[in-house]
């Protein structure tokens, strides 16, 4: 439009508040991915074994339906901290496999088109930036992972009464606390690693070649040095010591709870680090 028209006009609408103006990017992210068949897909299938420990806990409190189904003894196992850890373990690898596949297209797009300047021109900082894509993260990871074991936990107490709910409430505390330390990292190590490479395929493969290489070569070292230390680098066995120690089950992994901790908060501190190394306004080109 010509200047000399003097018809140009400011906006003047209401502007998003600060605080709240990274969810921008989160809520356009989230509608790009729900345009995927695959995801729609995908999220579909992660409830599945959710729904399957529903009818479980179902079953357990109804005897005529046991009966019909001639379960000896007439009982199923209780549902406790090894029922709720294997729910963790399930929906943590779907978790994990989901942050595989949308992680690279959530920061390396931005990159490889030189979009990053775009976004730091206007009144939004890096961790603004990063904020909006890590709360798509979780916010996907954790519709079929905390929220629905949360759902059980409160089905399984109104049908064995208050007093079960009050001697087992610890349960409800791991099942939250785990799977949102497990999503956090998992969403912040698909972040970190998808923003050094600019191939959303090699993205994705590196994010999955962590997982197993970390298995693969804490298995060496243990082999190799005759030590239980090599564990320390699985992203699997740190996770599963945790768990088993917040649901109060014993998975059989010899490592150190407070070690366990350590590596995961050490693994979290670093992909912090790359993220604030790569994602900026410029890029230097040797």
């Amino acid at each position: 439009m010509a200047v000399y028209k003097r018809s140009y006009k400011g906006y003047t609408g209401v502007l998003t508040p600060p605080s709240s103006r990274f969810l921008i990017l989160a809520r356009y992210g989230y509608a790009r991915l729900m345009r995927s068949k695959f995801v729609v897909i995908f999220l579909a299938v992660c409830m599945f074994y959710p729904l399957a420990c529903l009818t479980y806990i179902y079953a357990a409190h109804n005897p005529a339906f046991l009966a019909r189904l001639s379960i000896p003894g007439g009982r199923l196992p209780p549902v406790d901290g090894r029922f709720f850890y294997l729910y963790c373990n399930v929906q943590g690898a779907l978790a994990y496999l989901l942050t595989a596949f949308i992680s690279p297209a959530l920061i390396t797009s931005d990159l490889a088109n030189g979009a990053l300047p775009l976004y730091f021109c206007r009144p939004f900082s890096r961790r603004e930036y990063v904020g909006a894509k890590l709360t798509l993260l979780l916010g996907l990871l954790s519709i079929f992972t905390w929220i629905p074991g949360l759902l059980l936990f409160a089905i399984e107490s109104n049908l064995s009464g208050w007093a079960w709910m009050q001697t087992h409430f610890w349960i409800a505390t791991g099942i939250f606390v785990g799977l949102v330390i497990w999503i956090v990292t998992v969403a912040l190590l698909g972040l970190a690693l998808s923003a050094w490479v600019k191939w959303k395929l090699a993205a994705g493969a590196l994010v999955l070649g962590v997982f197993f290489a970390g298995a693969g070569f804490g298995a060496a070292i243990n082999e190799v040095m005759r030590t239980n230390t090599g564990t320390v680098i699985d992203l699997t066995q740190v996770i599963h010591t945790i768990w088993s120690d917040l649901l109060r089950y014993d998975a059989g992994i010899d490592m150190p709870v407070t070690t366990a901790w350590i590596a995961l908060g050490t693994i979290c501190v670093i992909c912090i680090l790359l993220l604030a190394r790569r994602v900026r306004a410029f890029e230097v080109v040797k």
